[in-house]
């Protein structure tokens, strides 16, 4: 551990000193930032290019593998966390209950959001067979999903997509590290969702045991 704590050292301090001072700049605003920050906004403030700001992302996240914090992105926002391998020594130094867990039903419609988001009500409860109203509730309450905007159709439904929090319940940086579902769920994921309404033969929990059995790995 200590040879590649040495690496990334000599790394950084082989870099050119406008990366290193960008990458000092932008570590110190995603400290004190007391939200997820935006790319754009991040750029303005330190008066360089949004490209160059990614640039600095790559560094810092490639820095912290070996640190105590990770680099969370979520769209264009992005912002610090502690590294999940911490969790339990957190939850005792805060004297905090971390590990309050979802049911297995809630697991699986925030499968359904996680994978297929944006996703409405009607489309949810179309997948899974049953009124989702409850879980819902608890998703949002939790603060694991969110309204992200509205269907342009009849009505106008709400759109569900995840949020940072639910990065953090997981226990990963971006959406792209949860694992991935087969192909054939895939396929028939996305044609239960377009018959939002319609009867189906089941709550289709089979598509998604994979994730939440991810869940009860990481959950926490």
């Amino acid at each position: 551990m200590t040879e590649v704590i040495e690496a990334v050292i000599a790394e950084i301090e082989e870099q050119e000193p406008d990366e290193a001072r960008l990458d000092l700049l932008l570590e110190s605003l995603l400290f004190v930032a007391g939200e997820p920050a935006q790319v754009n906004k991040l750029a303005t403030a330190l008066a360089v290019k949004p490209s160059q700001i990614e640039a600095s992302l790559v560094r810092l996240q490639a820095d912290y593998q070996v640190r105590g914090i990770r680099l969370q992105r979520h769209g264009a926002a992005v912002q610090l966390v502690s590294a999940p391998e911490a969790s339990e020594a957190i939850e005792a130094y805060l004297g905090l209950d971390l590990t309050t867990r979802l049911s297995r039903a809630a697991l699986e419609a925030l499968s359904i959001i996680a994978y297929r988001q944006p996703v409405t009500r009607p489309q949810l409860e179309a997948i899974r067979g049953v009124n989702c109203d409850g879980v819902l509730r608890t998703l949002l309450s939790r603060g694991l999903v969110e309204e992200v905007g509205r269907l342009e159709q009849a009505g106008r439904p709400i759109l569900y997509g995840t949020t940072f929090e639910f990065l953090q319940y997981f226990g990963i940086t971006a959406l792209d590290e949860l694992p991935p579902l087969e192909e054939e769920a895939m396929e028939q994921l996305a044609e239960r969702s377009q018959i939002a309404g319609a009867e189906t033969s089941g709550p289709g929990e089979d598509y998604f045991d994979e994730a939440a059995d991810f869940a009860d790995d990481t959950d926490g």
